[in-house]
């Protein structure tokens, strides 16, 4: 990041996971898209020693030490323990304890599983490396703000969030290797649309059986006596319904990757239908809100959709000929609000290029 003698804007964007779930925190495949609603900070360096932070959204000041002293879960307002956790993570890599005043207003919704939480990590992380002109390598921060979750959230989670929110390419998803941290693009075809809906229930992995997921995915690896469940065979994990998932939740990645490369939409249909039952059955994240939703958009037209994300409520994900993007979206979610009584929103989104100036 270059000096910023003044004020300035960072911005950093949400994401949407097109398959892959469940896969990164163990060193597996992901196929996610960085897209076009985001999280901006506006900033302007201080010589106080202090980082503070006023949200457009929420109530509170977040006022902290910038050298970062701090306790993260003892932070108030809540929303701002994870900026915090970022503020730790920064200096125990060296940032100088430069202080900031900032505001951050955001596009991404809360609580929908599109990475508002990652959004703000990184943003954060931007303005915060800005204000003291020091720099970080994109995946060092991508790191430090995965950190930063579980040190201010006690959320364990993986990399993917964090480091498609940084390294996003405008018209593609990212085929991320999680163990190597490395992302490759993948073009997504123009004559098709990327679609979210929100199922109006809320979700909060803090409150969610998110973290007992993750550890029943390292327990299962270290049965088998493997590093992470990326080195497990199928016929390893045919009795275990969580790593099952795993296992043939990276195959599908893959799978989606050569589909896309080759133009075979297609071959999508039955990937999408295969992860979301896999989500639903072994893996056992979704709900009867997200299986209806997912069944509606399918019967009305889309190519395929699943349920995106850590799952236990929020949004699914369907791709969607673009020509029939409004009236796929507009029919499955008026049979959803009157069946279930609930408020989607849909909302047709664009793969963005990552973090930065804004």
């Amino acid at each position: 990041m270059s000096p910023v003698p003044g004020k300035a804007v960072v911005r950093a964007p949400g994401r949407v996971n097109l398959m892959g779930d469940h896969t990164d925190y163990a060193d597996g495949f992901a196929l996610p898209m960085a897209i076009d609603l985001e999280t901006r900070v506006a900033f302007r360096p201080t010589d106080d020693g202090r980082v503070r932070m006023r949200s457009a959204t929420f109530h509170g000041l977040l006022d902290v030490a910038a050298d970062g002293t701090a306790e993260p879960p003892t932070v108030d307002p809540p929303w701002g323990r994870l900026v915090a956790g970022v503020v730790c993570t920064l200096a125990a890599r060296g940032r100088p304890p430069v202080g900031i005043d900032a505001t951050v207003s955001s596009t991404v919704p809360a609580g929908s599983g599109l990475s508002s939480s990652a959004a703000l990590a990184v943003s954060s992380a931007l303005a915060l490396l800005g204000a003291a002109a020091w720099t970080l390598p994109p995946t060092d921060i991508a790191v430090a703000c995965q950190e930063a979750e579980l040190l201010g959230t006690g959320v364990p989670s993986g990399i993917m969030d964090q480091l498609t929110s940084i390294r996003g390419v405008a018209g593609h998803a990212l085929l991320l290797d999680c163990r190597a941290r490395s992302v490759e693009p993948v073009p997504l075809p123009s004559a098709y649309a990327v679609v979210v809906v929100h199922s109006g229930l809320p979700r909060a992995l803090a409150d969610s059986a998110y973290a007992e997921r993750h550890a029943a995915v390292t327990a299962a690896a270290a049965r088998l006596g493997l590093p992470a469940l990326r080195d497990a065979r199928p016929e390893q994990v045919a009795d275990d319904p969580i790593a099952r998932h795993v296992v043939s939740e990276n195959a599908r990645v893959l799978a989606a990757v050569a589909a896309l490369r080759a133009g075979d939409v297609g071959a999508l249909r039955p990937l999408f239908a295969a992860s979301h039952a896999s989500l639903r059955d072994d893996f056992r994240v979704s709900t009867p809100e997200l299986d209806r939703l997912v069944e509606l958009l399918v019967e009305h037209g889309a190519v395929g959709a699943r349920l995106t994300g850590a799952g236990f409520g929020g949004c699914v994900v369907a791709f969607v000929q673009r020509n029939h993007a409004d009236d796929v979206t507009t029919k499955a979610t008026r049979a959803y609000q009157r069946e279930l009584g609930l408020e989607p929103h849909a909302f047709v989104v664009r793969a963005a290029d990552g973090a930065g100036p804004a």
